[in-house]
């Protein structure tokens, strides 16, 4: 071969390489994962979700690529992000907060979609039945807002004193706040409490909101379920402690980092269980023959150290009901 040719040879070589990397690349699917969090404060929620992914035969990196996208509680960012991830064809798109499903579903009939959202989602309007989704869309129901009772009424056991719960929510979240101030006013009166509702949508606001209840003398705080809320964890329990406020959440990452207690759903199991249904789906399944599925382990778990410094006796009977005390 003349050294001419074999230039030309190798040039053409060269120039083919990015192509054949680039069709390997286009041919591993992709998928859009939505949360209203933070990474950091997620990380035991996106390792079950690629293990889930990975029980399906799909490892991040290998055979499909994730696209993680957070959006620390700016809500109104939501439709142009949904609008991106169809525009860019993604394969699924895995919408693991309420608000995100119903932005999903506002910008897709097409792309699946696989949703874990925090109460019944025929009543969102996002499938026609849970064990017929039909349509693009299925996933996990986790039963935050329906729990609201349940973990008020927790509260109320530890801090039987307690006459004003103030009530946290974030309003930029509506599907949230709106199903917590539904379900709390029976609750409250049920147990002879007081509610004081105050509002946060940013970190500046948390902190304000905590000089409203201590200037206002609130014995307790009920934090709603909001993604934004779980990302500003330590700024919570670090407000609650400073202010010698006892509280309740709906996720232990709060209670891990320094929260008083926390009563909903086995958050990590629901999960894995969404990897497993975006990888079904991958293999072919529609989303519309697989049914919603329902949270069945639920977890409490209280922070004995947080409680002693509270000045908080708790219940033998409280200990043994928990799934978990945090020494």
């Amino acid at each position: 071969m003349r050294r001419r040719e074999f230039i030309a040879l190798l040039s053409s070589s060269a120039a083919a390489w990015p192509l054949a990397a680039r069709a390997q690349q286009s041919a591993v699917p992709v998928i859009g994962v939505v949360n209203a969090g933070s990474l950091e404060a997620s990380a035991s929620r996106v390792a079950a979700f690629r293990k889930g992914l990975s029980e399906t035969g799909y490892v991040e990196g290998q055979n499909v690529a994730v696209e993680y996208h957070w959006f620390s509680g700016q809500y109104d960012r939501l439709p142009m992000l949904m609008a991106d991830l169809v525009g860019r064809r993604v394969a699924v798109i895995a919408a693991l907060v309420s608000a995100g499903a119903l932005a999903a579903k506002a910008a897709t009939t097409t792309i699946p979609i696989v949703f874990v959202v925090s109460e019944n989602p025929v009543s969102l309007g996002l499938v026609a039945s849970l064990a017929r989704p039909g349509g693009n869309m299925t996933g996990i129901n986790i039963f935050f807002h329906e729990l609201v009772a349940k973990r008020l009424g927790l509260l109320h056991d530890l801090v039987p004193k307690a006459v004003r719960v103030a009530v946290l929510v974030n309003p930029a979240n509506t599907v949230s706040a709106e199903a917590t101030l539904r379900e709390i006013p029976d609750a409250a009166r049920r147990l002879g409490l007081q509610i004081q509702v105050i509002k946060a949508t940013t970190s500046r606001e948390i902190d304000a909101a905590f000089a409203t209840l201590v200037r206002d003398r609130a014995d307790a705080l009920f934090v709603a379920p909001d993604g934004f809320f779980i990302s500003r964890r330590v700024q919570l329990a670090t407000l609650a402690a400073r202010h010698a406020i006892a509280a309740t959440y709906h996720s232990r990452e709060v209670v891990e980092v320094g929260g008083l207690m926390s009563y909903g759903t086995h958050i990590v199991d629901m999960y894995r269980q969404a990897g497993v249904y975006t990888g079904q789906i991958l293999k072919g399944a529609k989303p519309g023959d697989l049914p919603v599925l329902q949270s069945t382990k639920f977890e409490f778990v209280i922070n004995l150290q947080t409680a002693r410094a509270l000045g908080l006796d708790v219940p033998l009977h409280l200990q043994q009901l928990a799934d978990e005390v945090i020494e």
